[in-house]
């Protein structure tokens, strides 16, 4: 459960800015979305195995 504290004379807009922050960062949404359907553990690995390539052709393009 997330507890965020108003502070004296802070307006109610701010403080719910801050609630949507904090609740991004805990990834419950994204947890969600994914129990939502499944996913056959081949297209996740296939998945993880494209996002790591991509990752490693940004890195070599940042070396030369």
């Amino acid at each position: 459960m997330l507890i965020i504290p108003i502070k004296e004379g802070e307006n109610i807009d701010r403080a719910l800015k801050r609630f949507k922050r904090k609740f991004d960062r805990t990834g419950v949404k994204r947890q969600l979305q994914q129990r939502k359907q499944f996913t056959k553990p081949s297209v996740e690995r296939r998945a993880q195995i494209q996002k790591a390539q991509h990752i490693q052709r940004l890195r070599d393009a940042e070396e030369i």
